[in-house]
């Protein structure tokens, strides 16, 4: 079956006795797929566009040519960050040694791009035995060696952390204190410093600063300058910028903007 003719539906794809099952879709800016979880593992890859995915404890941002790993039974949310072009692939649980046990989002390859791309001109019930089972062996491998990246944002259990968690989330140019969240939040500054870093790790300036890079990363993504994401982001040099987020995020802004989603497939 060729790519033009496969169902968009998920559900399509649970059930395929074949290691991979490859679904190709196109996403309109602002479109959302609400909470879910599959039975198989997923791979939520975009030649094109941005992603922004959620579960209850992690957000991620999600650029072209990354891909986040979702296993089995891990529920999550999809909010499309401008117009999407994504190649998801459902793989049976255990099908290969090393693949993440926990959502990842993964740096993907030349290769494994292509690998992706070509799986889908391949027939669904692909030849297990010929060139679609090789392909799919050959995911499956790159996959496992493919470069994790530090693009998550961690969520509390807390709703008092909660509260001020999502209003950053919403508007992350929000430039109050500790001190004056407390109010809003219903809890004192100490008691919200102790729950940042009993719940996610990071102190309150480390997470806020997480969250206005994924902000700037969709900013640098739709083309503005990274010189003036900087300056947005409160830093005097695109330089110092570009050091602080390689330090948080685990690559460079300038990595983004060599995406390449311009080829879209």
């Amino acid at each position: 079956m060729a790519e033009t003719t496969r169902s968009t539906d998920p559900m399509d794809y649970q059930s395929v006795p074949r290691a991979i099952a490859a679904m190709a879709k196109s996403f309109e800016p602002g479109e959302s797929i609400n909470p879910h979880a599959h039975a198989r593992d997923q791979v939520l890859y975009a030649t094109h566009g941005v992603m922004r995915v959620a579960t209850v404890r992690e957000a991620w941002i999600v650029p072209p040519d990354r891909a986040l790993y979702v296993p089995a039974g891990v529920s999550h949310g999809v909010a499309m960050r401008g117009s999407v072009e994504m190649r998801t692939l459902y793989i049976q649980p255990g099908a290969a040694p090393g693949l993440p046990l926990s959502p990842a989002v993964l740096d993907i390859s030349e290769l494994l791009r292509a690998l992706i791309l070509t799986l889908l001109d391949e027939p669904v019930l692909y030849d297990k035995e010929g060139r679609g089972g090789l392909l799919a062996g050959l995911i499956l491998d790159e996959l496992a060696r493919a470069k994790h990246l530090q693009l998550v944002i961690p969520m509390p259990r807390d709703e008092r952390l909660k509260r001020l968690c999502k209003a950053l989330l919403d508007d992350p140019a929000r430039g109050e204190t500790l001190d004056e969240w407390a109010d809003e939040a219903g809890a004192s500054p100490r008691t919200l410093s102790r729950l940042f870093s009993n719940e996610v790790g990071l102190s309150f300036t480390q997470w806020r600063q997480r969250v206005r890079f994924h902000n700037a990363m969709e900013a640098i993504v739709r083309g503005e300058q990274v010189g003036a994401v900087a300056r947005s982001n409160g830093y005097e040099s695109a330089s110092a910028f570009t050091a602080a987020f390689r330090k948080a995020m685990g690559v460079t802004p300038r990595t983004l903007l060599g995406s390449r989603a311009a080829d879209n497939a």
